[in-house]
């Protein structure tokens, strides 16, 4: 399942990955040509973070990144986790705990909104403090 939220795409991981869903889920994001692609894979169906789904997840964040975008992973089990951790891959993907809050920080605070004093309550405190 495939969703688009402004301009990320989020995508629902199956439960079991083999090689056959790694060429249709790249061929799938090959098809959205858009420069700086924002993804975001939703792996809370996951059973099994195996060689397959591994392999999925790098050959996706090669073609995000040939594109100028990203891949960020979300609602990882802990099994899961724990495995990307093992052989070192989980270094090169931003983890959040939901998709919102993946697909949230593609959209972080306007730059803009900074120099015109607007910050979020916890670092307006911090700015009072350091001033």
């Amino acid at each position: 399942m495939s969703l688009k939220v402004g301009s990320v795409i989020v995508k629902q991981l199956p439960d079991r990955v083999n090689m056959e869903h790694g060429r249709l889920f790249l061929r799938e994001l090959e098809r959205n040509q858009v420069e700086r692609p924002c993804i975001v894979f939703d792996c809370s169906q996951i059973l099994r973070m195996d060689r397959p789904a591994i392999q999925l997840l790098l050959d996706c964040l090669e073609d995000a990144m040939k594109r100028n975008g990203d891949l960020k992973l979300a609602a990882i089990p802990e099994e899961a986790k724990a495995i990307l951790k093992r052989i070192g891959v989980d270094r090169l993907f931003e983890v959040f705990d939901t998709s919102a809050d993946a697909v949230s920080s593609y959209h972080p605070l306007p730059l803009h909104a900074a120099w015109h004093g607007v910050a979020p309550a916890d670092t307006h405190q911090t700015i009072e403090n350091a001033a």
